[in-house]
């Protein structure tokens, strides 16, 4: 009995499994298929358009202190114009469309793998030598020094530059060392994780303030803040 019930349902039961199979490959295929799409689909964002992408723009764009309206999802004059001063900034053409290649600085990840020594140096020498700062100069400064540490100029390792004789009045003041604030250590991952609003400066000051006169002879590329940069 038990083999001749063996000899009646096998018939039957391959094809319902390779039914069920196909259809696993085929929603998988699906699947991946409408994430490849969702991925490619992304819309090139300009004046007038609408929608929860635009509020994702806005409000980041405010992260940066390029955005001062009200998160609308709309794509305004506004809009335009704080695209064009963080294209402006990055040196990529600033026409306000936030194409591909905006949108992938704007949004670009925030790298989680930096040593906790290297958040420490770096987010302490940005609140030494910008506590007072709007958050973009923060990030600003922290990509001088980052920037620094890729020149042949200076020295090639983060703690090198920051302590490098003479390099940052906060150093020998008294300044470094004061408590971090939150700002200051997203400021430091921002900047390691390569954003520059400054286009590659490697040089910062307060023209409020004393300095070297040798200094002025830079290349000026950006004013943040209360800071000029220069390269």
């Amino acid at each position: 009995m038990h083999n001749g019930n063996t000899k009646t349902t096998l018939p039957l039961l391959k094809p319902r499994i390779l039914r069920i199979l196909c259809g696993v490959v085929f929603v998988a295929v699906l699947l991946i298929a409408a994430r490849d799409l969702q991925a490619g689909e992304r819309r090139v964002l300009s004046w007038g358009d609408r929608g929860s992408d635009v509020a994702q723009v806005q409000r980041k764009l405010k992260q940066y202190n390029l955005y001062e309206g009200q998160v609308t999802g709309y794509y305004d004059r506004d809009t335009v114009q704080s695209v064009r001063r963080f294209q402006g900034r990055n040196k990529i053409a600033a026409r306000g469309v936030l194409d591909e290649k905006t949108h992938l600085l704007l949004f670009k990840p925030v790298a989680e793998d930096i040593p906790r020594e290297d958040v420490f140096l770096l987010s302490a020498i940005i609140e030494s030598e910008a506590a007072n700062e709007p958050y973009l100069g923060r990030v600003a400064v922290g990509a001088v020094i980052v920037n620094r540490i890729d020149s042949a100029s200076f020295p090639n390792t983060l703690g090198g530059v920051i302590f490098q004789p003479g390099a940052f009045e906060s150093v020998w003041n008294g300044q470094f060392g004061r408590e971090i604030s939150a700002d200051s250590r997203r400021a430091a991952r921002d900047a390691w994780s390569g954003q520059d609003p400054t286009g590659n400066a490697l040089y910062f000051w307060n023209p409020a303030k004393p300095v070297n006169p040798w200094v002025w002879q830079r290349q000026q590329v950006a004013q943040i803040g209360r800071h000029v940069f220069a390269r």
